[in-house]
């Protein structure tokens, strides 16, 4: 299903979020101009938290405001993803903390590569299908 137009700039942020997955995971290739030494890789991750990540989540959770109360199978959905959201949230906040960082990272990575694919192919086609009305009625700017 072709995205919707409202959805095409969250869509895009999950790409280069996707990016930052498989940069992170302890199996990473090397991409050429990103290095592969432990904090290199979390200054990396710190710089696209602050800024993509964080304003990321912050249209997302107007998304599931909107959109909340309208289907219960959606509101089940956005219950799971908002719950990631705050599971995320902690584990890269324990970044720092963490004895093991390669590991954290590559839990952090697999856990937000995990949770975009359920927003792109679960709750993204699922508001197009149910809540098409409430999309149209979004304006980002």
């Amino acid at each position: 299903m072709q995205r919707h137009p409202v959805l095409i700039p969250l869509s895009q942020e999950h790409q280069r979020l996707l990016f930052v997955c498989r940069y992170l995971k302890n199996d990473a290739a090397a991409y050429e101009g990103f290095p592969l030494e432990t904090n290199a890789k979390l200054a990396y991750i710190v710089k696209v938290f602050q800024e993509v990540m964080v304003p990321h989540i912050q249209k997302e959770e107007y998304l599931f405001e909107v959109c909340t109360g309208r289907h219960p199978e959606i509101d089940e959905i956005i219950k799971e993803l908002i719950q990631e959201h705050q599971q995320i949230s902690r584990m890269y906040s324990a970044l720092t903390e963490n004895t093991d960082l390669i590991s954290a990272m590559d839990v952090l990575a697999r856990s937000l590569e995990a949770h975009i694919r359920k927003e792109e192919r679960v709750f993204f086609e699922k508001l197009q299908t149910e809540l098409p009305e409430v999309l149209e009625a979004i304006n980002w700017t």
